[in-house]
């Protein structure tokens, strides 16, 4: 038989990418999603017919943040990310040959606004607040399963950046129209991923079999909101952009349905593990990811 990946979650910007990569890889890729033609999430005995012998299962599975935080919306963000994760892991518990490791999503949301210093997954600080709650109860649900032949892995992973999706989209808007300033204070620290390391990260934890627990995924050279704006004009070839205080964002955001804590609060995350386990980042500064990502959109 040939190679299997089984990427739960797999119809967004992300998944989509890591699809597409591992079929050049020579992979069959099976997708779990809410909808046909995938395979659909309730549907336990075509997920345990898929997660047999697949040499790893990706979770990225979880209602987007981009939304307001009513009570509906909360709801189903928590839900779309413990449910699923309680659901492929009570199928792996049922496989004869299970994936060799699963790599579930976390996000460095879970570590508190940091100004002052880096979080490491050693000495990170767990923040407070919503999704600091659904990141908390996310890896809760997936490392409450003892899987003896399955290695588990968790990535907090930062902001990923790439082509034709993720933030660069709205973003580019932003500058484009003559609003690309500071955001807020503009000091609040943005980590960041570009998404092909991302995915490198993936087949590096694969290959290490001796790694497992929980992983920071973002660039070890993260920068301030005032230079990521800065940099996103000089791509652009624009030279100003309107700045946007917190009031403002807080108005904006009412009306397109979204929460400042997207771009106000401050993520200073450094992958310590990684660069300690050997890995080694092709885009680790905003240079070259806007480069690369600028040049492909």
């Amino acid at each position: 038989m040939g190679k299997k990946v089984v990427i739960a979650g797999g119809t967004g910007f992300v998944g989509e990418y890591f699809k597409e990569k591992f079929e050049k890889l020579g992979y069959e890729v099976i997708i779990i999603s809410r909808k046909a033609p995938f395979i659909t999430w309730n549907d336990q005995e075509a997920i345990i017919g898929a997660l047999e012998e697949a040499e790893m299962l990706i979770n990225l599975a979880g209602k987007t943040v981009n939304c307001r935080y009513n009570d509906k919306n909360k709801q189903e963000i928590l839900e779309s990310r413990t449910k699923t994760t309680e659901l492929l892991g009570n199928a792996i518990k049922k496989c004869v040959d299970p994936p060799n490791i699963w790599i579930n999503s976390s996000t460095a949301t879970i570590y508190r606004h940091a100004e002052d210093r880096p979080m490491t997954e050693d000495n990170g600080e767990i923040g407070t607040g919503f999704s600091v709650d659904v990141a908390k109860e996310w890896e809760h649900s997936f490392f409450s399963f003892q899987l003896p032949h399955t290695r588990q892995v968790a990535l907090r992973i930062a902001i990923v950046l790439g082509p034709n999706g993720g933030v660069m989209i709205p973003y580019k808007n932003l500058v484009r129209f003559g609003l690309g300033g500071v955001q807020g204070s503009g000091d609040q620290m943005f980590s960041f991923i570009h998404i092909e390391d991302l995915f490198q990260i993936v087949l590096f934890l694969k290959e290490r079999e001796d790694l497992e627990g929980l992983f920071n995924c973002s660039s070890p050279v993260p920068i301030t909101n005032r230079k990521l704006m800065e940099k996103l004009r000089e791509t652009q070839g624009r030279t100003f952009g309107l700045p946007a205080t917190k009031w403002m964002l807080e108005f904006g955001a009412f009306f397109l349905r979204t929460e400042t804590e997207l771009i106000l609060k401050s993520r200073w995350v450094i992958p310590e593990r990684l660069l300690n386990e050997g890995f080694t980042f092709e885009y680790e500064t905003i240079e070259k990811t806007l480069e690369n990502i600028l040049a492909r959109t």
